[in-house]
């Protein structure tokens, strides 16, 4: 029974292929639609031929062989190149964002002012921190990047701390 069915499967593919003029079963591929547009992947036509040789046999010859002109299919649509990337994401040079860094400032925006601020390392935050506090200068700006400092240093060698045990 099995052995009809594939010898049915293969006569079928062989005819097609000498219509379509190719000369491997792959080429096939290119006349048989897919289910989400495009042409049939030959992955998916080796696994019909396996598990549903019938199917695959009734798409070849609806779309091969009952066909008076038989034509190739284009592939399947894809995103272009280069579409995952975000396209709000915009590129400042610095002198740009020095410029809306200035403007935060002037309108008091302070969620904007430590978006748009340069990360400092910790100890270049505590230094400047004690500078101004020295110059008699204390600087809501300046607290918040040392605390921001702070809480990342303190977050990349908590892991270290807890694996050294």
């Amino acid at each position: 029974m099995e052995t009809k069915k594939s010898k049915e499967i293969e006569e079928v593919i062989a005819k097609a292929i000498k219509k379509v003029g190719a000369k491997k079963e792959n080429e096939l591929c290119k006349y048989l639609p897919g289910e989400k547009g495009g042409y049939m992947h030959h992955f998916t036509m080796r696994k019909m031929k396996l598990k549903q040789p019938q199917q695959l046999a009734s798409i070849i010859e609806k779309n091969v062989l009952q066909t008076d002109r038989v034509m190739a299919l284009a592939p399947k649509q894809r995103a272009p190149r280069g579409s995952r990337k975000r396209r709000e994401h915009l590129n400042f040079s610095r002198n740009q964002l020095e410029r809306l860094l200035t403007i935060a400032r002037m309108t008091g925006d302070k969620e904007i002012v430590s978006m748009l601020s340069p990360r400092k390392s910790l100890a270049a935050a505590k230094r400047e921190l004690i500078q101004s506090i020295r110059h008699n200068k204390v600087e809501q700006e300046l607290w918040n990047s040392y605390t921001e400092s702070a809480q990342a240093h303190q977050l990349l060698n908590a892991p270290l701390a807890s694996a050294s045990k």
